[in-house]
């Protein structure tokens, strides 16, 4: 199982930092009896391997060779590679530059490394085989893509950063297969202009007969991208106790950047 985790954003909205906002520290873990500062993109990192990701891709745009630096080739027992996004140009784009690495049979989870959310066994709540949504209730839906779905969980609808969203559900993370990856790529390459957004696109892919899933099992969602939501992660995170033992990582990365 890959778990994709898009990285090239330049993190306007929290700057200025002297490095990438994916490494902003946010709460802590123990390594044995000491605590340290944590990277907010380890609590995604974490929740993907705790639901079996033994494949991580982090999409960055060609000045993060500090992500490069920190989580070198591997973490918790799984491999790490990298590809690049050369522009930015926006959320789809940086996706599917991953789609070469990833066989059809193969499961994606997919999330966002400047968010913090519970449980931490989200992604381990979403079915395989096809596309479903990993949901949380939050009180301002316009600010993300809401999720429009019927009782069953049937996906009808998402609603990207719209004022009066419907729906007080939004997506945090997602599922899919391989080969749906690139149904939605292939898909991409034929609009114009292309979607920079992940819910028009997968509007299109629904009106043309597509299925996806809602599972509403998130409990809280924090989108640490800004000031505020920085605060907000470390009230959240004071609720809850740090994790440990610590990140294991290689001592000496030698991973490549692939292209």
């Amino acid at each position: 199982m890959w778990g994709l985790i898009p990285a090239a954003g330049i993190g306007s909205r929290i700057q200025p930092l002297a490095f990438s906002k994916e490494l902003l520290p946010v709460g802590g873990r123990f390594d044995g009896k000491t605590e340290r500062p944590r990277a907010v993109s380890e609590y995604l990192v974490d929740r993907m391997v705790l639901a079996g990701a033994r494949k991580i891709c982090f999409i960055i745009s060609p000045g993060k060779s500090d992500i490069v630096e920190y989580y070198g080739g591997s973490v918790d027992g799984a491999q790490v590679c990298y590809a690049v996004q050369p522009e930015p140009l926006g959320l789809c784009d940086s996706l599917f530059r991953a789609v070469p690495f990833i066989h059809p049979e193969e499961e994606v989870l997919i999330g966002l490394p400047d968010t913090v959310w519970f449980p931490e066994d989200g992604l381990c709540r979403l079915p395989g085989g096809g596309l479903s949504f990993l949901c949380f209730p939050v009180a301002r839906p316009e600010l993300f893509d809401a999720v429009v779905a019927d009782r069953d969980g049937t996906v009808r609808e998402i609603q990207v950063k719209q004022e009066g969203a419907t729906s007080h559900w939004i997506w945090g993370a997602f599922k899919l297969t391989g080969a749906l990856l690139r149904e939605l790529h292939e898909l991409w390459l034929t609009r114009e202009p292309r979607d920079p957004y992940l819910g028009t696109l997968v509007n299109e892919w629904l009106a043309r007969g597509g299925k996806a899933r809602a599972v509403k099992a998130g409990e809280s969602y924090v989108d640490v991208g800004t000031l505020n939501g920085y605060r907000e992660a470390i009230q959240l995170l004071g609720t809850r106790p740090s994790r440990g033992p610590v990140m294991a990582r290689e001592e000496d990365p030698s991973a490549p950047v692939t292209h």
